[in-house]
């Protein structure tokens, strides 16, 4: 053990220069409490930092030759099951992105599995070098008009608080029980005091009232002038960027020198595809830096920022005392990650061991419905659901309907089938314009939040065959067009894919290429996904039929029948 000794000049650590395990030299590291980029070694003993400066020696030394360092990145607000990959699958990938650490809300396994399917990520976590931090899902159901495998009560959430990985509470989405003091929803809030929020274009006195209740982040904020206010009143902004929700362009002007410490970088939603073309938190970062915000500010955000807001002082940077979690990267800049290393050891995306965790059994009562059970009968003015380019938010459209004018692929109007997979026989029809199909359907059981069963198409056929080839699998996502038909199943809750995420991309590939020869617009299967989220404005169809989000009812399908 290195000791104290005295010397003319102070004291020193007698033998600690010497101690380390290993030592990186001669990197350009950047110091996220500073901003700086510095020449200089770190050495590694037992997974941490140990120091910083060129006097330590190691029993090993690597050489970064002058190659940029920077402190390993951190997801503030994801839910894997998105990705449609095992925990293991995703830490495979994203770990090759530079990504150390992700903040996870795993709500969308815990509303199809209740509290087995928090266990299941939790000891996922025991298995991969990625960090999983859990936030526990504060709306189990959505709403109390949503489905779910069992009601998540601050009585069942409190045994997990104190548990090793679990640091907060997750989204909290409803408003309407906040801001109304709902005894339930405000016992959860009490449960710990690191709370997310989830307040799409909320403002004025009902923010005030939101952020008096103690929610502390937003990942939904898609306006500037809104991001701004949120920042003003005290709020952590989560930037987004994901397959469909890319709010960072329009939000990145807000970050500046005096944010950035309130300002992350977040992912939400993000399939495996898009992660494994684009990439993870580095992309987040090149998008910032290519709309004109300072590298270093975009890496601190990635860095620093998140491990402060959810109090993980021993990560975000590379300092004496935290985990030596870092990558080495080829460009500035550009944010292009060559290596990644977990606790001072380099991750190699082979060198995962197979996981042995599975998920309990799941309920998955859906049923096929009869071809005269999805007919929409009646004509007049219709409420369809819109949906927006890069948004989750829909609007509300009301379009002329004629009797039997479904489908209208002239105005892009298609019919929207919403079945329960925790009652049989349970269904909800609507309309969704936006979709851009020409021919076909797509069906799949990843449906926020409740995962219900959901199609859109062309025709009733083809709808009810990509309905069977959902069933048929227990969870999938499918594409039928006549005899031709494309499937990705997702044996784990439904959700996610036992396969490799090679295959994952291979298959997402086959469907997105057969939704495009169908003339879908980008990425249709995450846009159908938000279709029944009933927790963002305007328009949803759910197993209640249409549901008027800012009115937070269901509503006829037709506002005037003239049929």
């Amino acid at each position: 053990m290195p000791g104290i000794s005295r010397s003319s000049g102070g004291f020193t650590l007698a033998g600690w220069a010497e101690s380390a395990d290993i030592v990186f030299k001669n990197g350009t590291v950047f110091d996220p409490f500073t901003c700086e980029w510095l020449d200089e070694d770190f050495a590694v003993k037992d997974g941490r930092v140990i120091g910083n400066g060129h006097e330590y020696r190691g029993r090993e030394e690597v050489d970064l030759k002058s190659a940029p360092v920077v402190p390993g990145f951190i997801d503030a607000h994801v839910h894997i099951e998105s990705s449609l990959l095992t925990p293991h699958e995703y830490a495979r990938l994203v770990m090759q992105s530079g990504t150390t650490t992700v903040i996870a809300d795993p709500h969308e396994i815990a509303n199809v599995c209740g509290t087995s399917g928090i266990e299941y990520m939790l000891r996922a976590n025991q298995e991969i070098p990625l960090d999983l931090f859990i936030t526990l899902p504060s709306c189990v159901p959505a709403t109390p008009l949503d489905e779910c495998r069992e009601a998540l009560t601050a009585d069942r959430l409190r045994p997990f608080i104190g548990r090793p990985g679990v640091v907060g509470l997750g989204e909290m989405m409803n408003l309407p029980g906040v801001v109304g003091g709902d005894p339930g929803v405000l016992e959860k809030i009490t449960l710990t005091d690191i709370r997310d929020g989830h307040a799409p274009f909320v403002s004025g006195t009902l923010l005030d009232r939101y952020i008096a209740a103690g929610l502390q982040s937003d990942h939904e904020t898609v306006l500037l002038s809104e991001g701004r206010e949120k920042l003003q009143k005290g709020m952590f902004l989560f930037i987004r960027e994901g397959s469909t929700e890319r709010n960072l362009r329009t939000l990145i002007p807000l970050v500046n020198a005096c944010t950035s410490p309130r300002c992350c970088f977040c992912t939400d939603d993000r399939h495996a595809d898009m992660l494994a073309g684009s990439g993870h938190i580095d992309d987040c970062i090149r998008k910032a830096v290519a709309e004109g915000c300072e590298p270093e500010l975009a890496f601190r955000m990635a860095t620093l920022s998140p491990s402060e807001r959810f109090r993980l002082s021993d990560r975000g940077a590379l300092s004496p005392g935290r985990v030596a979690d870092f990558c080495i990267l080829e460009d500035i800049a550009g944010c292009r990650v060559s290596r990644t290393y977990k606790n001072g050891e380099l991750v190699s995306p082979g060198g995962f061991k197979p996981p042995s965790v599975s998920l309990p059994d799941w309920p998955f009562e859906t049923r096929v419905p009869a071809p005269g059970e999805i007919e929409i009968s009646g004509s007049g003015t219709a409420r369809v659901v819109r949906i927006q380019e890069g948004q989750i938010a829909t609007k509300a459209a009301y379009l002329e309907v004629p009797e039997g004018g479904i489908p209208d692929t002239g105005r892009d109007i298609l019919k929207l089938v919403v079945l329960s997979r925790y009652h049989r026989g349970k269904t909800g029809i609507g309309l969704v314009q936006g979709m851009g199909l020409k021919k076909g359907a797509i069906a799949s059981s990843v449906s926020h939040d409740s995962h219900n069963v959901i199609a859109a198409g062309t025709n009733d056929p083809d709808i009810l065959a990509a309905i069977q080839a959902v069933v048929r699998n227990k969870g999938g996502m499918a594409i039928c067009e006549g005899q031709n038909q494309t499937c990705l199943p997702l044996q784990v809750g439904g959700l996610m894919s036992e396969l490799p995420y090679e295959k994952v991309n291979e298959l997402l590939s086959a469907l997105h290429r057969m939704a495009k020869e169908c003339g879908a617009i980008p990425d249709p299967f995450m846009y159908l996904s938000f279709l029944a989220l009933s927790v963002i404005p305007e328009l949803r169809v759910t197993t209640l039929g249409v549901f008027d989000v800012n009115a937070f009812s269901p509503v006829p399908l037709f506002v005037r029948d003239t049929g």
